[in-house]
């Protein structure tokens, strides 16, 4: 436990040290990669080179995503796996909690750094554990920060694994800053309807309608001064009113309990909304002219929104896939009823479990900017297919029609490189021999902060940290001679990092412009290096449940997240 006296929840290991995330590089698979990619700058400044698609361990992938994303997604969903307790057969219930505590707690602070300041993360969650990831995601993301909890009805027909039926499922909502934080969005709102000013219980107020903008659904005439209250509604007419041509003639007053203040009544008329009252007494309405975005609701339901269940996503992973369908995929339109919430077309979403490529598939239609990180060989096999379906615009299923997709865009498929240092015969971290001079520039430049982009113009400006500010890496023996002819290229301001794997004495302090750095020794320390899985490997045991229809899709295990089951690993 922390020696101090914040409210946190605490686990078994969480103030344990813990290793520094090495951060790789990303390598392109040109060959798994599909379509036309557009670039862009993102929010952050960075350039943006295309729709992404990443195979490997997502701490990993993660870690290798901070130096360009930092700052820049605006939407991140995840699904994550809901440790329902049979993943962890061979552990006690404590340390089941920790270790998924504590996966989760790593990843959750590597997204957050990902998130714009007014970016948004959902996080879908069963009760196992979404009153603890509640008060972890408190501790991580603020809880001030807290946007809600989204209920989904995950089914048409309840499950009984535990005392009652269950038939939903939760999505936690942080906002990366709640005081930049979007509205969530859904639909718009009706054209015409009335909402009344009466609102009984509130306080009493006198409101001023001004002449000439009140519509009265009565004949013309004129109204005395009088107390219209009714059951438990109060209402007092304060001044005579003049109705003339359907309108009031003339200003007037009146004192009861509003849903609305002067002010807000004054904005009305701003806007050139209509007000209107149809009789004696008078119940004045606000008529929107609708047409205006609409906060959306935190259930999620077949009756709200039609929803799609689980059963309607596993008809759309057939459709798909076949017999290789997914085991508990996400709807579409639950992925896009969240991403259209609060992201406009090319934002950029992320998805760090993305299992069969239902986010991605969701952000594509939708025209945004995506990035999908995958462990399992389901990146290949399921994420790459389904993308090439919804390019070629042969995936109709979905959101294809609502949103009346045709097809188009692409992506770029990237692996995670390996690691920079391996262990040699002896124990001691040496450079990866699967690292070629470009692969070792890229890293280097990764590691020391610097962005990589080799210049044509001279051969040792590999990669820049400002303007004037570069670095050069090399396996080849650095003499004084090559600085030398190195300083006599640099401009008058210039700074030079030199990376090698071995120099001359001399070069270390050949020049207050030029540092010269040896690698591997450089590294050593900074990081976990030759570490290439930071997921659980565990065997996932099937369920018994008892079905109150049998129903063939109504015979589900209790739902884990959009992940295969036969698939090894938690994260």
């Amino acid at each position: 436990m922390s020696n101090n006296t914040k409210l946190e929840l605490t686990w078994i290991g969480k103030d344990d040290s813990q290793n520094a995330i090495e951060p790789r590089i990303l390598i392109e698979t040109p060959e798994l990669s599909y379509g036309t990619v557009k670039q862009d700058i993102l929010p952050n400044g960075k350039d943006w080179t295309g729709n992404m698609l990443i195979h490997g361990d997502n701490l990993l992938a993660l870690k290798a995503l901070e130096s360009n994303f930092t700052n820049a997604v605006k939407c991140i969903y995840i699904d994550p796996p809901y440790n329902t307790g049979n993943a962890f057969e061979h552990y006690d219930d404590g340390v089941e909690h920790s270790i998924w505590l504590g996966l989760m707690r790593d990843r959750l602070t590597s997204l957050r750094k990902l998130l714009t300041d007014d970016g948004v993360i959902f996080i879908s969650i069963d009760d196992d554990e979404c009153h603890y990831l509640k008060v972890l995601c408190d501790e991580i993301f603020g809880r001030r920060n807290f946007a809600g909890t989204i209920v989904w009805e995950k089914k048409k027909k309840p499950s009984f694994l535990s005392n009652m039926g269950s038939i939903t499922e939760y999505v936690l909502a942080y906002a990366k800053d709640s005081r930049y934080a979007p509205p969530f969005i859904y639909g718009e709102t009706t054209v015409g309807k009335k909402y009344p000013f009466n609102n009984a219980g509130n306080g009493l107020a006198v409101l001023t309608f001004p002449a000439g903008y009140v519509r009265f659904s009565m004949p013309d005439g004129k109204v005395p001064p009088q107390n219209m209250s009714e059951g438990k509604i109060i209402t007092k007419l304060l001044d005579e009113v003049i109705i003339e041509n359907g309108v009031n003639k003339n200003e007037f007053r009146l004192e009861g309990e509003w849903r609305y203040s002067q002010a807000k009544l004054d904005a009305i008329v701003a806007a050139g909304e209509e007000i209107v009252i149809s009789k004696v007494p008078f119940r004045p309405n606000h008529v929107k002219s609708g047409g205006e975005p609409k906060k959306m609701k935190n259930l999620i339901s077949v009756a709200h929104y039609g929803m799609d269940t689980y059963e309607d996503a596993t008809k759309e992973s057939i459709a798909l896939f076949g017999k290789d369908n997914f085991d508990y995929p996400k709807p579409e339109r639950l992925i896009s009823v969240l991403v259209g919430a609060v992201t406009q077309e090319g934002d950029l979403v992320l998805d760090s479990f993305v299992g069969s490529g239902t986010t991605a598939a969701v952000a594509h239609k939708m025209k945004r900017k995506y990035i999908a990180i995958e462990l399992g060989d389901h990146a290949y096999t399921h994420c790459v297919t389904r993308m090439k379906k919804v390019i070629d615009g042969l995936d109709d299923g979905g959101i294809t029609s609502e949103q009346n997709w045709k097809g188009g865009g692409g992506y770029k498929f990237y692996e995670l490189a390996p690691s920079l240092l391996k262990k040699d015969s002896h124990g001691h971290l040496v450079i990866n021999k699967e690292y070629n001079a470009d692969m070792l520039a890229a890293a280097m430049a990764k590691m020391e902060g610097f962005t990589y982009e080799p210049s044509t113009d001279a051969f040792w400006k590999q990669g820049h940290s400002s303007e004037t500010d570069f670095i050069y890496t090399t396996t080849q023996f650095l003499t004084v001679e090559s600085l030398g002819a190195i300083l006599d290229t640099m401009a008058d301001g210039e700074s030079l990092l030199i990376c090698c794997k071995a120099f001359q004495p001399e070069c270390k302090n050949f020049s207050s412009r030029i540092t010269v750095k040896k690698i591997p020794s450089v590294l050593l320390g900074r990081c976990e290096f030759d570490h290439d899985d930071y997921s659980l490997n565990i065997i996932e045991l099937p369920q018994t449940e008892e079905i109150e229809d049998s129903e063939d899709m109504d015979n589900y295990p209790e739902a884990s997240s959009d992940n295969l089951s036969s698939e090894p690993s938690l994260f």
